[in-house]
C-alpha cells in the first residue's frame, strides 16, 4: 500500500451539522497532513471558489443546491441534481475524483452513490443485476483493535446471499484498509449455536461455511465489541439497530462516569487527574478517528461522515478516504465477490 501516491478526494463542504467553514477548515487541514493530496471542494462557489484560489492543491465543483437532513432521500436525489452529494458522487462516476466524503444526509449519500456511483454487477441465473451496497465501518473492541461491522443501514430488507456477499466484502474491507490478516467472520444472532437465530440467519449460516473463508459461525450483540471477531455482518436494519444500541450504551456510560465524578469534591480531583484519558476515551468511541462508515460494493470510493462533524472529523474523513483509493479497496472488493461484473 502506498500512502505517498498522489490522490484526488471530492469533499462536500455543505455536509454536516456544523457551518461551511468547519468543513473548509477540515480540508486545509488534511492537506497539511498528506502532501500527495489534492481536494475537489463541492459547494457555493461564494464558498469553494475563494477557498480554491487561496490553496494550491484545491479545485472547485459549484453546487447550487443542498440536501437536507431531514428530507426523504430518494426524492431529494432525483430532483436536486445540483446538490453538493449528487454532484460528488457524478465526479467519481466521471473519474474527476477518486473518491467523496461527505457528513451529510446518509439516506441521501447511499441514494446517489447507488444512482451515480453505481453498484458493481453480479452474474446471475437470470442475467446480471446490481449487487446489494452495505454500510461497513470499524468498531473499537475490548482487544485494542477494531471489528468491522457490516450492515449498518444500507439494505434493511436482504436476502442470504446477500449477507454472502456482505461478508466477503467485509473482509476485504478488514484485510485492505486495516490490515488484518485472515480475517474472522460472525453472524450476528442471538447465540452461537448453529441452530440458533431466525428463519433468516439459519439460512444464512450454511452459504456463510460454504462461500467464506474464515467463517467462524454466530456471533452475539456483546461481540461487536469483543474483539473475538474482525468481521461481524448482518442486515442493515438488524444492523442499524445494534448500532444506535451501541452508541447510546456508550454515551450512558460516560454520561455516569461524568456524573459519578462531578458529584463530589474528591470526585472533581479525580476528573482533574484523568481528564485525559477521558478525552480519549470519548475520541476513541466517537468514531471521527475512523472517518466514517463506508459504503461497500460501488464503482468508487464512497466515505460517509458523522454528521455532528467537527474539523478533526472532517481531516480524518478525507485522509481516510485517500487512505482507502491508496488500498485499492474498490478492485479488492470486486476480486472477493465471485461473479462479480468488471
Amino acid at each position: 500500500m502506498d500512502q505517498t501516491a498522489p490522490v484526488r478526494v471530492a469533499v462536500d463542504v455543505l455536509g454536516g451539522d456544523e457551518p461551511p467553514e468547519v468543513v473548509l477548515d477540515g480540508i486545509a487541514a488534511a492537506l497539511d497532513r498528506d502532501p500527495a493530496l489534492t481536494v475537489l471542494a463541492v459547494g457555493p462557489a461564494a464558498l469553494v471558489e475563494p477557498f480554491a484560489a487561496a490553496h494550491e492543491r484545491v479545485s472547485s465543483l459549484i453546487a447550487e443546491e443542498t440536501i437536507e437532513m431531514g428530507e426523504d432521500p430518494i426524492h431529494a436525489v432525483m430532483t436536486k441534481r445540483k446538490s453538493s452529494i449528487v454532484l460528488g458522487c457524478r465526479a467519481v462516476k466521471r473519474g474527476e475524483a477518486e473518491g467523496f466524503f461527505t457528513a451529510g444526509s446518509t439516506g441521501a449519500a447511499v441514494s446517489a452513490g447507488t444512482a451515480y456511483i453505481t453498484p458493481f454487477k453480479i452474474e446471475a441465473g437470470d442475467g446480471r443485476r446490481p449487487i446489494r451496497p452495505c454500510i461497513v465501518s470499524p468498531l473499537p473492541n475490548r482487544a485494542g483493535g477494531l471489528t468491522v461491522f457490516c450492515d449498518m443501514g444500507g439494505s434493511p430488507d436482504v436476502e442470504p446471499k446477500d449477507i454472502v456477499r456482505y461478508a466477503q466484502m467485509g473482509a476485504a474491507y478488514a484485510e485492505a484498509v486495516l490490515g488484518i490478516s485472515a480475517p474472522r467472520i460472525g453472524l450476528l444472532s442471538n447465540g452461537t449455536e448453529e441452530h440458533k437465530g431466525s428463519e433468516f440467519t439459519r439460512a444464512c449460516y450454511p452459504l456463510l461455511a460454504e462461500a467464506v473463508p474464515g467463517f467462524a459461525g454466530n456471533c452475539e450483540g456483546g461481540d461487536l465489541t469483543s474483539g473475538d471477531f474482525d468481521v461481524v455482518v448482518t442486515d442493515g436494519f438488524t444492523g442499524n439497530v445494534a448500532l444506535k444500541a451501541t452508541e447510546g450504551a456508550a454515551k450512558l456510560l460516560l454520561s455516569e462516569i461524568k456524573g459519578a465524578l462531578l458529584g463530589s469534591l474528591t470526585g472533581k480531583i479525580a476528573a482533574l487527574l484523568i481528564k485525559g484519558k477521558l478525552a480519549a476515551v470519548r475520541d476513541k468511541l466517537s468514531g471521527d478517528a475512523h472517518g466514517g462508515a463506508m459504503l461497500l460494493g460501488l464503482k468508487g470510493v464512497l466515505l460517509i461522515g458523522h454528521g455532528a462533524t467537527s474539523v478533526e472529523a472532517v481531516a480524518n474523513g478525507t485522509l481516510a478516504c485517500a487512505r482507502t483509493i491508496r488500498a485499492g479497496l474498490v478492485a479488492k472488493v470486486a476480486d472477493a465477490v465471485p461473479g462479480i461484473v468488471r
